[in-house]
């Protein structure tokens, strides 16, 4: 592995001598007592038996001081490596590796004005960061000064943790989710090669809309278009030959590069709201999922945050203050992605005669160019030369047709610091004042659910949606002044539902306007996500006459995969006379459409869907040019192709739809064979399909040490298209996205509440909190979200005391 200089006392001790800490015991079981400069008044952090922190302050500002101080204790390498990606200082303690990334990332930082961002999220929200990141920066000194206590990580890799700024927490978009730029490049590449209608099997649209070319465009993109944008929305990769400052054989620094196919990542989540007359415990009941890259630690942190004023707990992300999914103790919340579309592709001529200016509305127009320092450890600082037109950061400059590309986003608009406005609709009372707090959301585009003591549930979507006049926003669009925002659709232009007749709401990113929504004119966005999840959700939620806690923690694991059930129906009727390929339908036919880890049913049908059907599905309804110039097709699409085949497979549609049915499923069969054997009766899913949470530093480690870093690899039940989404690579079937952090609230009765987060609360791999809830998580079970002082202390097994300290000069 690459040798590592070990970190000096001198430069542990550094700029420390102001910290005036002490600790009396640091045991499991046992109290220690810090005293922290920047505290106003004694606080503690009661950190339960399942690694839950309930942080109790006397004021509002204490209390946020101890979730930056409790994050930083928690999970510090996670935030300062969050940071140092989202700002673009990678190289400055990494190397000239990452200089490409942190360029790209510089790109995409909020660069406007700093009163508009904080206002954007409520009159609270400056003092709240402040309060945060200065807890963040006592720990920060803290460990500074106490080399002992400083993570693992920072002594392996030979630095410190920063210090941090109010503004980092909400400067950084570069780390959200918003949408649909990579679509609209694959769009243009299949426009290019074949034509829109093609399109449709990549990406049905709905509701009901067909994509037009914009006038003027050329849809045939350079093929490296995306690589500055994957680079600054990817993770950050750390491997032996990237902390190296060595040269190739070709004399060239490494560098990291762009993620291949950024467009497979699929961001999801399901939640639901029940009123008390379907609830089977007479009151409300929330429970929310979110599904997203697993990770270690988990991308989610679960805190309580107790003061006079404030009582919420539940899961945020750590390097940000608050709580995004839980409840305060009158109301409960949870979310899912809403799709909004808040990204364009912008395209523009330039000046053959001066490459700085680009035509805007007939006349020569300069770039924007900012140049900024980057430090780079082991060589000297760099120069970004960061090019802007009117839109946005360019991202490409294509030489050869005289062109350049900028990125429009809804990230460089005051208030889309992702889930920061959390802050606000946190401390709701009631519904009215939880959707006026939604009305300024800003990213990621939410479908927030809601539900309270009294017995109210609502759902309010909310997110920054541009209003197109005269496109739809799904293709790429000539930067030349014809296609502009035209500023954007207030939150009280979003639907919303509020005490529905049916007695639940639920939502897991399906496209789920009201069929009387005016779309055509607002155009919020036509790519949503496959509803089977949603489809299988309410068919169980309808299904029972009142659904208790225990009904919603099995729902929220529910391995049903209503796409295998379907293809199941048009299975039954076939026959085969070649024997593989008739085993291959017995098999099917025996299958109750649960993706059970020990099921060769599960493993024959996903090694069926993702690496034979679509291939042939695709190539018998496109030309060889449109099948070619396009990954997976939408599953959706396909399902109702399908079912339906006059739509597209022509002449004697049904027989062509049979002949690739069995031939592809023949072809599944036979590379099970090969990968699991002849006995299809010990075919197993999970000796296919796995989780790996990997650590950052996996990479870079021994073997030894990887293990212990990694939690990992676990045989997974599940697929893609279930309420217990388990999407995975087909290269390899290792899961990739899902939900670590699951939460189901009893409203009302709050000590009663579940959640899990896997692999653990914790960040440091000697915690005995970093894997120890991977198991419940995998085996769909949760433990007790405690809430009430009685409950906690009962819970208690480490409690942290925190006094105030006055700075020592």
């Amino acid at each position: 592995m690459t040798k590592l200089k070990p970190l000096s006392a001198a430069l542990l001790l550094s700029g420390c001598a102001a910290m005036a800490l002490s600790m009396t015991a640091h045991a499991a079981g046992e109290s220690e007592t810090l005293r922290v400069p920047g505290l106003h008044k004694k606080a503690e952090i009661l950190v339960d038996k399942w690694g839950v922190p309930h942080i109790y302050a006397a004021s509002q500002d204490d209390a946020f001081f101890v979730q930056g101080f409790n994050a930083a204790r928690d999970r510090l390498f996670q935030i300062d490596l969050w940071r140092r990606r989202g700002l673009g200082q990678l190289s400055e303690v990494f190397g000239p590796a990452y200089v490409a990334q942190d360029q790209a990332t510089r790109l995409f930082l909020y660069r406007g004005d700093m009163q508009r961002e904080w206002k954007s999220y409520g009159k609270h929200s400056e003092h709240v960061a402040t309060a945060f990141v200065a807890g963040i920066n006592a720990y920060v000194d803290y460990v500074t000064a106490h080399p002992e206590r400083l993570p693992y990580e920072f002594k392996q890799l030979a630095y410190l943790p920063a210090r941090w700024q109010a503004e980092d927490v909400v400067r950084i978009r570069s780390h959200g989710l918003t949408r649909n730029l990579t679509s609209e490049v694959a769009r243009a590449n299949v426009a290019c090669k074949a034509d829109l209608k093609s399109d449709e099997i990549r990406s049905g649209l709905t509701p009901q809309w067909e994509a037009i070319m914009p006038q003027g465009l050329d849809p045939c993109l350079p093929k490296d278009l995306l690589k500055v944008f994957g680079l600054a929305t990817q993770n950050v990769k750390i491997t032996k030959e990237s902390l190296s400052t060595a040269a190739d054989d070709q004399g060239a620094t490494i560098r990291i590069a762009a993620a291949e196919n950024p467009e497979e990542t699929m961001e999801g989540s399901n939640n639901w709201v029940v009123s008390p007359g379907k609830s089977a415990t007479g009151r409300a009941i929330m429970a929310n999922d979110p599904h997203r890259a697993y990770s270690a630690p988990s991308l989610r942190y679960i805190t309580h945050l107790s003061a006079p004023g404030l009582n919420v707990i539940g899961a945020g992300e750590p390097a940000l203050p608050g709580v995004s999914i839980g409840h305060n103790g009158t109301i409960a919340f949870g979310l899912t992605i809403f799709n909004i579309d808040q990204e364009d592709l912008y395209v523009y001529e330039l000046n053959p005669d001066n490459p700085d200016e680009y035509k805007y509305q007939g006349k020569w127009e300069r770039f924007k160019v900012l140049r900024e320092a980057i430090k780079v450890k082991g060589g000297t600082s760099t120069t970004a030369e960061l090019k802007f037109t009117r839109h946005g950061p360019v991202i490409f400059v294509e030489q050869e047709k005289n062109r350049a590309f900028a990125v429009r986003s809804g990230w460089l608009e005051p208030g889309m610091s992702p889930y920061f406005g959390s802050i606000d609709y946190m401390r709701a009372k009631n519904f009215k004042s939880f959707k006026r707090a939604m009305l300024n959301w800003g990213a990621p585009t939410e479908n927030q659910v809601y539900a309270d003591v009294k017995g109210n549930i609502g759902w309010v979507p909310g997110g920054l949606a541009p209003k197109r006049p005269n496109w739809d926003g799904l293709l790429p669009v000539p930067g030349d002044g014809r296609y502009e925002w035209a500023g954007f659709w207030t939150g009280d232009q979003l639907p919303s539902t509020y005490n529905p007749k049916q007695g639940w709401f639920a939502s897991a990113n399906q496209m789920n306007l009201p069929d009387d929504y005016p779309y055509r004119e607002r155009k919020l966005g036509f790519e949503w996500t496959n509803n089977s999840r949603f489809s299988r959700i309410s068919e169980v939620l309808a299904s029972l006459p009142k659904v208790s806690l225990e009904d919603s923690m099995r729902l929220q694991n529910d391995d049903l995969a209503i796409p295998a059930r379907r293809l199941g129906a048009l299975l039954k009727p076939l026959t085969s006379g070649d024997a593989q390929t008739q085993a291959a339908l017995n098999i099917f036919n025996s299958w109750d459409y649960v993706e059970r880890v020990d099921s060769p049913q599960a493993a024959l049908y996903e090694v069926w869907l993702t690496r034979h059907l679509g291939k042939a599905f695709k190539e018998a309804v496109l030309s060889k040019e449109a099948a070619a110039a396009m990954g997976a097709p939408d599953v959706a699409v396909m399902l109702d192709t399908l079912e339906q085949p006059q739509a597209r497979f022509g002449a004697d549609a049904a027989k062509k739809r049979d002949d690739v049915l069995l031939t592809s499923l023949a072809g599944a069969f036979a590379e099970m064979v090969k990968l699991q054997g002849d006995d299809a009766s010990k075919w197993q899913w999970g000796k296919l399909h796995h989780n790996l949470m990997e650590h950052p530093l996996a990479g870079v480690v021994d073997e030894a040490t990887r293990a212990k870093l990694n939690v990992g690899p676990l045989p997974k039940h599940g697929g893609a298209y279930s309420p217990n989404q388990s999407t995975y690579r087909p290269s390899d079937f290792r899961q990739t996205n899902g939900p670590s952090f699951r939460v189901v609230v009893d409203v009302g009765n709050w000590d009663n509440s579940k959640a899990v987060n896997s692999p653990g609360q914790s960040g440091d791999p000697d915690s005995p909190h970093y894997r120890d809830l991977a198991d419940k998580w995998l085996n769909g079970e949760y433990f007790p979200l405690l809430y009430s002082r009685k409950a906690v202390e009962e819970a208690t097994v480490h409690r942290i005391v925190l006094e105030p300290a006055g700075q020592v000069k």
